[in-house]
Protein backbone atom coordinates (compact mmCIF):
# COMPACT_ATOMS: atom_id res chain seq x y z
CA UNK A 1 0.00 0.00 0.00
CA UNK A 2 1.30 3.17 -1.24
CA UNK A 3 0.81 6.39 0.52
CA UNK A 4 0.08 9.52 -0.74
CA UNK A 5 0.31 13.66 0.15
CA UNK A 6 -3.11 15.27 0.07
CA UNK A 7 -2.75 18.61 -1.07
CA UNK A 8 -5.45 21.03 -0.54
CA UNK A 9 -5.55 23.96 -2.26
CA UNK A 10 -4.35 27.40 -0.96
CA UNK A 11 -7.38 28.73 -0.16
CA UNK A 12 -8.91 25.76 2.16
CA UNK A 13 -5.64 25.54 4.24
CA UNK A 14 -5.94 29.62 5.01
CA UNK A 15 -9.87 28.72 6.06
CA UNK A 16 -8.43 26.21 8.21
CA UNK A 17 -6.11 28.36 10.13
CA UNK A 18 -8.55 31.39 9.95
CA UNK A 19 -11.14 28.94 11.85
CA UNK A 20 -8.37 27.92 14.52
CA UNK A 21 -7.66 31.09 14.79
CA UNK A 22 -11.28 32.46 15.73
CA UNK A 23 -11.77 29.55 17.95
CA UNK A 24 -9.02 30.02 20.06
CA UNK A 25 -9.32 33.52 20.38
CA UNK A 26 -13.04 33.04 21.67
CA UNK A 27 -11.85 30.22 23.92
CA UNK A 28 -9.68 33.34 25.74
CA UNK A 29 -12.44 35.94 25.90
CA UNK A 30 -14.76 33.44 27.01
CA UNK A 31 -12.28 32.28 29.34
CA UNK A 32 -11.39 35.85 30.83
CA UNK A 33 -15.26 37.05 30.91
CA UNK A 34 -16.06 34.20 32.89
CA UNK A 35 -13.28 34.72 36.03
CA UNK A 36 -13.90 38.59 36.04
CA UNK A 37 -17.35 38.76 36.93
CA UNK A 38 -17.75 41.04 39.87
CA UNK A 39 -19.51 44.21 40.39
CA UNK A 40 -19.89 47.04 43.15
CA UNK A 41 -21.37 50.16 43.57
CA UNK A 42 -20.52 52.80 46.68
CA UNK A 43 -22.55 55.48 47.33
CA UNK A 44 -21.92 59.06 49.26
CA UNK A 45 -23.81 62.10 50.65
CA UNK A 46 -25.96 64.13 47.47
CA UNK A 47 -25.27 61.77 44.56
CA UNK A 48 -21.75 61.03 44.51
CA UNK A 49 -21.31 57.29 43.68
CA UNK A 50 -18.63 54.72 42.54
CA UNK A 51 -18.71 51.71 40.59
CA UNK A 52 -16.60 48.53 39.47
CA UNK A 53 -17.56 45.88 37.49
CA UNK A 54 -16.18 42.62 35.73
CA UNK A 55 -13.62 42.55 38.32
CA UNK A 56 -11.91 39.74 39.16
CA UNK A 57 -13.14 39.54 42.91
CA UNK A 58 -15.93 41.06 45.30
CA UNK A 59 -12.94 42.93 47.29
CA UNK A 60 -11.14 44.50 44.27
CA UNK A 61 -14.47 45.80 43.01
CA UNK A 62 -15.12 47.31 46.19
CA UNK A 63 -12.01 48.87 46.85
CA UNK A 64 -12.21 49.96 43.15
CA UNK A 65 -15.54 51.65 43.83
CA UNK A 66 -14.51 53.19 46.66
CA UNK A 67 -11.83 54.60 45.25
CA UNK A 68 -13.98 56.04 42.30
CA UNK A 69 -16.53 57.32 44.84
CA UNK A 70 -15.82 61.36 44.86
CA UNK A 71 -17.93 62.48 47.79
CA UNK A 72 -18.50 62.30 51.40
CA UNK A 73 -19.46 58.95 53.55
CA UNK A 74 -18.83 56.44 50.54
CA UNK A 75 -19.59 52.97 51.74
CA UNK A 76 -20.80 50.19 49.24
CA UNK A 77 -24.41 49.93 48.57
CA UNK A 78 -24.88 46.80 46.90
CA UNK A 79 -22.61 44.33 45.30
CA UNK A 80 -23.31 41.27 42.58
CA UNK A 81 -21.29 38.50 41.02
CA UNK A 82 -23.16 37.73 37.69
CA UNK A 83 -25.90 40.02 37.67
CA UNK A 84 -26.89 44.07 37.75
CA UNK A 85 -26.93 46.81 40.16
CA UNK A 86 -28.35 50.22 40.25
CA UNK A 87 -29.09 53.26 42.29
CA UNK A 88 -31.42 55.72 42.16
CA UNK A 89 -31.44 59.21 43.60
CA UNK A 90 -34.29 61.75 44.08
CA UNK A 91 -33.40 63.91 41.23
CA UNK A 92 -35.75 67.25 42.74
CA UNK A 93 -32.76 66.66 45.95
CA UNK A 94 -29.89 64.90 45.45
CA UNK A 95 -29.38 65.34 49.29
CA UNK A 96 -32.56 63.20 50.06
CA UNK A 97 -33.57 59.88 49.38
CA UNK A 98 -31.65 56.68 47.58
CA UNK A 99 -32.54 53.06 46.73
CA UNK A 100 -30.04 50.88 45.55
CA UNK A 101 -30.59 46.91 44.70
CA UNK A 102 -29.32 44.25 42.55
CA UNK A 103 -30.66 41.17 40.94
CA UNK A 104 -30.14 38.87 37.96
CA UNK A 105 -31.38 41.68 34.99
CA UNK A 106 -30.67 44.79 35.11
CA UNK A 107 -34.60 45.96 34.39
CA UNK A 108 -34.90 44.03 37.48
CA UNK A 109 -32.43 46.10 39.78
CA UNK A 110 -33.33 49.67 38.50
CA UNK A 111 -37.16 48.75 38.86
CA UNK A 112 -35.82 47.94 42.60
CA UNK A 113 -33.50 50.39 42.91
CA UNK A 114 -36.18 53.00 41.87
CA UNK A 115 -38.70 51.67 44.50
CA UNK A 116 -36.48 51.88 47.10
CA UNK A 117 -36.13 55.63 46.24
CA UNK A 118 -39.53 55.84 46.90
CA UNK A 119 -40.20 54.13 49.63
CA UNK A 120 -37.13 55.90 51.17
CA UNK A 121 -39.33 59.28 50.08
CA UNK A 122 -38.27 60.15 47.19
CA UNK A 123 -40.64 62.31 45.12
CA UNK A 124 -39.04 61.88 41.63
CA UNK A 125 -36.30 59.20 42.08
CA UNK A 126 -34.04 58.73 38.53
CA UNK A 127 -31.27 56.19 37.90
CA UNK A 128 -28.42 57.96 39.02
CA UNK A 129 -26.01 54.92 38.11
CA UNK A 130 -25.49 50.99 37.33
CA UNK A 131 -23.98 48.15 36.08
CA UNK A 132 -23.79 44.68 34.64
CA UNK A 133 -20.95 41.96 35.39
CA UNK A 134 -19.34 40.21 32.46
CA UNK A 135 -22.49 37.50 33.20
CA UNK A 136 -25.12 40.00 33.90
Amino acid sequence: MELRRCDHPPALNALVAAALVLASTTLMLVTFTTARAAGVIAAGTCGAYGQAYDSPTIDAARKSALASCKGEKCKIVTQVRHGCAALAIDGTDPCGASGFASGSKLGQAQNQALKACYKAGGKDCVIRTFLCDAKG
